[in-house]
């Protein structure tokens, strides 16, 4: 194991790496099943991390607050090269990527709040008027009979 000055190791314990990052272990422990994290060994078998694995959860935890999947994720990192860590040029290329995908998610939310404001949630389910259960009367193209609901 590299050394760094005062005689500590350049490998985080999945302790150290819980509380310096913030994330449950069982976080981890399911970062580490999902492919996003990858783990080591010491000479005791116990689980270690790389000191860049604080920088690599703090990737996964943003991207998480800002709505993307973790298979998005973990497409995204497994873009880079070779299995690095994500630098903030990797998070500059990767976000402008998302911002498409975010920008029309939040229009499609936009306009189901604006649509709200015509839905008092009154259980009429008219088919030609509600624009939430039935948005520009598609069922109604399709002709009468049983509807599908999701």
């Amino acid at each position: 194991m590299p050394q760094i000055p005062g005689g500590k190791t350049h490998e985080l314990s999945i302790g150290e790496l819980s509380a310096r990052s913030g994330v449950p272990a069982s976080a981890l422990h399911f970062y580490e099943r999902q492919g996003l994290l990858q783990a080591g060994r010491n000479g005791l078998n116990q689980r270690v991390y790389a000191r860049d694995a604080l920088r690599r959860v703090a990737f996964i935890r943003t991207a998480q607050r800002v709505g993307m999947a973790l298979k998005e994720i973990q497409a995204a990192l497994d873009s880079l090269p070779e299995g690095r860590t994500p630098t903030k040029k990797d998070w500059s290329r990767l976000s402008r990527r998302w911002r498409e995908e975010l920008d029309a998610r939040i229009a499609a939310l936009t306009h189901l709040r604006d649509d709200l404001d015509s839905c008092i949630g009154c259980g009429c389910l008219s088919l030609k008027r509600c624009a939430l259960q039935n948005p520009d009367d598609e069922l109604g193209r399709q002709g009468s009979g049983p509807l599908l609901w999701e």
